[in-house]
């Protein structure tokens, strides 16, 4: 017996749009996480990177609830004593929202060689302009949450 093994030709990955205008967060980075890595298809394979291209923009007007702007922290650490800094949500959505969001996805995803490949396909922009037009993107609607 022959084991099956899927090839996926990167022309054939299909080109998503998301607003995140007034999204929270995490909502909406699990379920972009999911289409990065292919968990939406039929054919997932964990171990082939078979996902979607995803165009996220208005990063900028993301939501959060609770005490998430002021209480959240970002860490980089420069490696030389004393060199730890920190930045609370509301500096870096100021500073650079679409690294907020970027973060978000980067962290849902899983911490191998792959991750840094699915990443590549993910494209946030602040505001409502892409350049990414000639790749035709389809309009992504994100799942609803209700309590």
């Amino acid at each position: 017996m022959k084991t099956f093994t899927l090839r996926i030709d990167p022309s054939e990955r299909k080109w998503w749009v998301v607003d995140l205008k007034d999204v929270r967060l995490g909502r909406a980075a699990v379920q972009i996480a999911d289409i990065l890595r292919g968990k939406n298809k039929p054919i997932f394979s964990p171990h082939i990177d078979n996902g979607d291209n995803v165009i996220a923009i208005n990063a900028g007007s993301l939501s959060f609830t609770g005490k998430k702007l002021t209480q959240k922290k970002y860490y980089r650490y420069s490696g030389y004593p004393g060199g730890l800094s920190e930045l609370s949500l509301t500096d870096m959505m100021i500073r650079s929202p679409e690294r907020v969001f970027t973060l978000a996805v980067k962290r849902m995803l899983p911490k191998n060689r792959l991750a840094s490949k699915q990443l590549r396909k993910l494209h946030v922009y602040a505001g409502s302009e892409h350049c990414h037009s000639a790749q035709k993107p389809e309009k992504l609607e994100l799942k609803k949450y209700t309590r």
